[in-house]
Order: C-alpha cells, then sequence, then structure tokens
C-alpha cells in the first residue's frame, strides 16, 4: 500500500522535525535544451499571437537570410551544474537537514558526470529527464535517478534510440529492464500536464493508457513544485486512483531553489531509492515559495530565464548568450553571435523590456495581489475547505 505524506512548511515550521535528510528532486541546469517550438504551439492557440510571430518570421528571413526554425532552437537555464547543486543544498541545509541533490535535465546526464569531479558533489546520482514518445502525439517525461555509473552511458545510448524509433512494446521492454535495476528511482513527473497543448481530454486519456500498461514498473508520480495547485489535486487522485506514491520534484529552471523536497532519514540517495521502492513510503514537504500565487511565480521564472547574471561564467551571462538557434548555414550558434551589430533587432529587445517591466517592484507587487491564492492554500493539495 502507497503511503505518501504531505506537509505544508508555512503551516508547520516544524514539519522537517524527526527527519534527518532533504532530498531535491527534478531541478535543471544549463544542461538541458528546453525548446522554443512551444512559441509555434502559441501562434497557433492564440489568434492574437500568431501576426506578431508571422512579423518576426518575415523581418527574419528578409534582413539574416535565417528562417526561423522553432523546433531546431533552444533556450538553457542560467544556472551551471555547481550553482544548481549549491542552490538545493543550500536550501535544504538551512532545515537542518542533510542535503541529497538529483538534477535531472533534459535527456542528458552531463550535469551529474561534471559534477562527479566536485569533491563535495561526487555522490551526487546519475539522473536524467527523459522525455519518452507515446501515442504518436506526445511525449511523457520520466525521471529516471541514481543510474548505475558503469551503465549510465550504455542507458542514455538505449534511451536516445527509443526516442528515435519509438513503439509502445520497446518502452515497456526499457521500463522493464529500468526496474530490475534495484537502485534506480522512475517517477512519472508532472503527469497531468498536457506540454504538448494535444488537448486534456486526450491526453489524460493516454497517460491513463500509459499507467494501466506500465504503472507496475514506475516508482511514483510527481507532485511538481512550478505546476499549479488545482493540477497537483488531480495527480494526487490520479495516485490513489492507481495506487501509487507521490513524491517531490521542484521542476526548477531558473534561479528560485525547488518548491518542494522529500523528508527522510536515509544516509544516502541509494537508501532513499529502496524507501521508495520497497517500503513504499514517500514524505513530500512544500517549501514557502510554492505559498506564493502560481502566475507571480512563472513571472518570475521567465524573468530569471531572461535576466542578466554578470557573476556567471562566461556564455551564462545574458539571455541571448543562453539561447541558440542555426545560423544561415544551419549550425547552431548562441542568438548573441547572429545579432546584427552584437544586438538583439528593435522588436525582440521591445518584449524582452517589456516582460522585464511586469517583473518590477511597483507593476510586479499589484500583479501578485491580483492573483492572490489565498483559498487555494487552504484547500492545499485535497484538504476539505474548513
Amino acid at each position: 500500500m502507497a503511503n505518501s505524506t504531505i506537509s505544508y512548511m508555512w503551516r508547520n515550521h516544524r514539519a522537517a522535525r524527526g527527519f534527518s535528510t532533504g532530498v531535491s528532486l527534478h531541478g535543471h541546469t544549463n544542461q538541458s535544451r528546453e525548446t522554443l517550438d512551444f512559441l509555434a504551439d502559441f501562434g497557433n492557440q492564440f489568434p492574437i499571437i500568431r501576426p506578431i510571430l508571422e512579423r518576426l518570421e518575415r523581418r527574419s528571413e528578409a534582413r539574416f537570410g535565417v528562417r526561423l526554425n522553432y523546433a531546431a532552437s533552444y533556450w538553457t537555464p542560467p544556472m551551471t551544474p555547481r550553482l544548481a547543486f549549491d542552490l538545493e543544498s543550500s536550501q535544504i541545509e538551512q532545515l537542518g537537514l542533510a542535503p541529497l541533490v538529483s538534477l535531472s535535465d533534459h535527456d542528458n546526464i552531463n550535469a551529474p558526470m561534471l559534477l562527479r569531479t566536485v569533491p563535495t558533489a561526487r555522490h551526487i546520482p546519475v539522473s536524467v529527464e527523459w522525455s519518452a514518445p507515446y501515442g504518436g502525439v506526445q511525449s511523457f517525461h520520466l525521471g529516471i535517478h541514481n543510474l548505475p555509473s558503469s551503465k549510465a552511458v550504455g542507458w542514455m545510448l538505449t534511451l536516445e534510440d527509443y526516442t528515435a524509433n519509438p513503439s509502445p512494446t520497446r518502452l515497456t521492454e526499457i521500463l522493464v529492464a529500468l526496474n530490475e535495476e534495484p537502485n534506480v528511482l522512475v517517477v512519472f513527473n508532472h503527469p497531468l500536464w498536457d506540454l504538448y497543448l494535444i488537448g486534456q481530454q486526450k491526453h489524460e486519456f493516454l497517460v491513463n493508457e500509459f499507467l494501466q500498461k506500465n504503472g507496475a514498473h514506475l516508482h511514483a508520480l510527481e507532485l511538481n513544485g512550478l505546476r499549479n495547485w488545482d493540477e497537483n489535486r488531480r495527480v494526487r487522485r490520479l495516485a490513489a486512483q492507481w495506487n501509487m506514491l507521490l513524491i517531490s520534484g521542484g521542476d526548477r529552471h531558473g534561479v528560485e531553489p525547488n518548491a518542494n523536497i522529500n523528508l527522510t532519514n536515509a544516509t544516502c540517495f541509494t537508501e532513499f531509492v529502496h524507501e521508495i521502492r520497497r517500503e513504499r513510503k514517500s514524505n513530500v514537504l512544500f517549501m514557502p515559495q510554492y505559498a506564493e500565487p502560481w502566475k507571480h511565480r512563472l513571472l518570475q521564472s521567465t524573468l530569471d530565464a531572461i535576466r542578466e547574471y554578470p557573476d556567471f561564467p562566461q556564455g551564462s551571462r545574458t539571455w541571448d548568450e543562453r539561447a541558440y538557434h542555426p545560423d544561415a548555414n544551419g549550425v547552431i550558434r548562441p542568438l548573441s553571435e547572429l545579432w546584427p551589430e552584437s544586438r538583439p533587432p528593435r522588436a525582440i529587445a521591445w518584449t524582452i523590456g517589456l516582460v522585464q517591466l511586469l517583473g518590477s517592484g511597483v507593476v510586479s507587487g499589484s500583479l501578485r495581489l491580483a492573483w492572490n491564492e489565498a483559498r487555494q492554500l487552504r484547500l492545499a493539495l485535497g484538504e476539505q475547505e474548513a
């Protein structure tokens, strides 16, 4: 029987008492490639945006000889692996707990492999967020944590091969094989987020079909620290429906630490995996930042993505050093190298400035009040309203 407990730091400041360790799962670094093809989807979904995108597309091709390619372009989060590891560790240490941190970038294990050369992080698990195609129209994001070091590269080749040649039978075979690795943890990340905009009803049909076929080989469903209250409540109901464990996953892309962690008495990540898999118990703690209005937090995450960080390493300081697009010859390059006169076109600079204005003190504070979710806090993740 799955035994998941959920606590909230703003309700109980002593929630971490009785535990020795905090676990941060699902954090991203500048090794993650975040696709920009969602812009094209927004243009199709919201007619008011489509003319703006079409104008940018025309000007890009006419002035620079570059046709906008949303699928081939991407951006990377600002934090290096070391900065991300230290950020997550520090938040947990402030609770008086020993930190265990698992960074899981999209479809690569570069961050943990790099961190294993750093003495303070050498025990970090080798983890990845795998985008697994499913149903021909969707991909599910699976957090795969604590891959065996000696097999990690081989596992990545297996996952890449499936992504290039997906089939339902092969997906089940891979999940069965991962489940047979006794120290590996497989989490279904943000399961109810219709990330590819196929329609919520169709998405949830595919989720339930996927769980019917493969739920026995998964170890938990994620309560996502960047998704909203309503979606996480529905994930809680989904877990009850399939008798599955709930687990934390912050999904941090910016400079705010994960909005939830797991509490445990495990002394290493492998012990934590055994607690989840064998004992089937999970203690999720939501941090104070999750109590902030969701739209306000999304705005802050967007600002993190476009903010300048003069103290960061070269290549991570400005947003256009962290965004990439093919040049006229098809070579992927930072946008900062593609701009004429080394600065962005006026329309893009104006758009970035507008978003930054929304994050300014007075405007941001007004929006935060407008987005207040006091009732959501009372309801938390499933309790009845008093």
